[in-house]
């Protein structure tokens, strides 16, 4: 049994891998733990790795590096490609507002971070690294080390004492969010909470208005439409009995029927456009689509043709070619309005109602081979790791600082991962995953970097919390999770008009902190706090990456 014993002891490529894999698997395994429906999920890794490494385990430097690097790389590449798509367009209407106070979150998370470094004449290193825990931010935390190790590639030293700072603040982050949440949650009135519940929801809805104001009689549905800037799409048209699929010259008159499909917000500016809303409610489950009209189907045709990526929806002319509608467009599991200019990418679901044989002629035209959405395509996502690399590579100098700032192995790839997710469709460049591929992938090398992160910071780690240093880190980890935070909260929730459940979940988008936003989902009845924490998360997730590399070049 002595090759066994070298095998765990003996630091090599293969002890590397083994001992790395066993701590993820504890991790994870330990992750699925709740205490009072709270659980810290993925994060667990980091502390397994700690209790590793106080353990006396120890593995080859330069293999841990690598594989921590990698992990990094391969976590916010993915993650700009899952945010891409919907970071910019995330600025329009009130996601500029939660943007906005995210952003200001962590403005004011990092103001408060370098007055304690100033206050405590402590190394602001140190408090970065703090910073990042109390944030629940691991990829702030890599950013910071690059840029660490860019000034001193041998302060081995402090990025270790980063990685501590971190792992001390990390789970008093977690704590000091869910009391802001239960703070604000006191604060918010029971009729600001109640009236936010009831309010329409964003997504499309589908609804029946019968043609009674005059001023849309005998028009083309062109026409109509020219009267609005209101977005919506007409499915259907009832005339005596008959249904049958309108284009853009179909003359709409008294008494008609139309389905139409828009944003729930909405609905009272089309009824006011076209006279009255039907009670029928279109959008319950089991509806038999295909039954309402003999001739007409409604079918479920999937993008995967590669010369139609980047297309927008409008130049096909297939409603003007074919005779058919184009109701809604789901992508990434979110309904979309099939407007003109909405370009199409790999993998959107169109749901589209005609003939059969209609039908059936754009399912050729788009592709829809559910097949092939299985098979990953890597080209675009290596290219995509080698650009971020080279990107973060590139020395930018700036007036009055000393040294080039360089993005790091953290900034390159996220803006990378962002822009191929937002603008790859537009160059043919199909950067389509499935979410089970993108969320493996986003999850193995956050893993991996955890696993190599608390391996590398747990040496010292129970020494230095159990000490009057670490009580002082407890409670400025504490401070920089609830001050930032509470003070945006209140600012938003008191002057700006913004309710409850959006309030939270921006906060917590804001402070990537998954953990906080499972308990204030569990304050509200509805997925509100989802919806501001996606909203709010992509760009505040880029300006802390960025943000904590130029502290520290400035700074350190």
């Amino acid at each position: 049994m002595h090759w066994l014993e070298e095998l765990f002891t003996q630091p090599s490529t293969v002890q590397t891998l083994l001992v790395l894999s066993l701590i993820s698997a504890a991790g994870l395994a330990l992750g699925k733990i709740r205490i009072y429906g709270i659980s810290l999920g993925i994060t667990f890794v980091f502390f397994a790795g700690i209790l590793a490494a106080h353990l006396g385990v120890t593995v080859n430097k330069d293999m841990l590096m690598f594989a921590q690097n990698t992990g990094l790389i391969i976590f916010i590449y993915s993650l700009g490609l899952q945010v891409g798509p919907g970071f910019f367009s995330s600025f329009k209407k009130g996601g500029i507002k939660l943007n906005m106070l995210g952003l200001a979150t962590a403005l004011a998370g990092f103001a408060l971070t370098i007055a304690t470094s100033l206050a405590w004449h402590r190394p602001i290193t140190e408090m970065i690294g703090l910073f990042s825990g109390a944030a629940t931010n691991t990829p702030m935390l890599g950013a910071a080390q690059q840029a660490a190790l860019q000034i001193d590639p041998a302060a081995s030293g402090t990025v270790t004492s980063m990685s501590l700072a971190c792992a001390v603040g990390y789970p008093v982050g977690v704590i000091g969010m869910i009391f802001v949440i239960i703070v604000l949650r006191k604060m918010s009135s029971g009729k600001q909470m109640e009236q936010r519940m009831q309010a329409e929801p964003a997504k499309p809805v589908i609804t029946e208005f019968q043609i009674s104001n005059p001023a849309v009689f005998n028009k083309t549905i062109k026409e109509i439409t020219s009267l609005t800037d209101t977005r919506f799409v007409i499915s259907r048209v009832w005339r005596d009995g008959k249904v049958s699929i309108p284009a853009s010259d179909t003359v709409i008159r008294e008494h008609d029927h139309l389905l139409v499909i828009s944003s729930g917000p909405d609905i009272e500016k089309i009824k006011a456009l076209f006279g009255e809303k039907e009670n029928k409610d279109w959008n319950k489950e089991g509806i038999d689509w295909n039954a309402i009209d003999s001739r007409l189907v409604s079918r479920r045709i999937f993008v995967t043709k590669q010369h139609i990526n980047g297309v927008k929806l409008g130049s096909l002319r297939l409603r003007n070619l074919y005779g058919i509608n184009i109701t809604r467009v789901n992508r990434a599991g979110i309904d979309l309005l099939a407007s003109p200019g909405l370009r199409l990418q790999i993998g959107d679901r169109l749901t589209i109602v005609g003939e059969t044989a209609a039908v059936e002629n754009v399912g050729k035209i788009l592709g829809n081979e559910e097949k092939r959405l299985n098979e990953p395509n890597l080209i675009a996502m290596f290219i995509g790791l080698a650009i971020g690399v080279i990107l973060g590579s590139i020395p930018w100098s700036v007036p009055g600082m000393s040294m080039p700032i360089k993005l790091g192995i953290a900034g390159g790839p996220i803006i990378v991962g962002i822009l191929m997710g937002a603008f790859g469709p537009r160059f043919h460049l199909t950067t389509y995953t499935t979410q089970s591929a993108n969320l493996m992938l986003r999850e193995f090398g956050l893993v991996t970097y955890l696993a190599g992160l608390g391996l590398d910071a747990g040496e010292h780690f129970f020494e230095t919390v159990f000490c009057m240093d670490g009580l002082i880190w407890i409670g400025l980890a504490f401070a920089m999770a609830v001050i930032p935070t509470l003070a945006v909260g209140i600012i938003a929730q008191k002057f700006l008009k913004t309710d409850y459940a959006s309030n939270v979940g921006m906060l917590c988008g804001s402070m990537a902190n998954p953990m906080a936003l499972n308990y204030a989902s569990t304050t509200v009845d509805n997925d509100e706090p989802a919806v501001s924490y996606a909203t709010a998360y992509p760009l505040a997730m880029f300006a802390r990456v960025i943000i904590a590399q130029l502290v520290i070049l400035l700074l350190a």
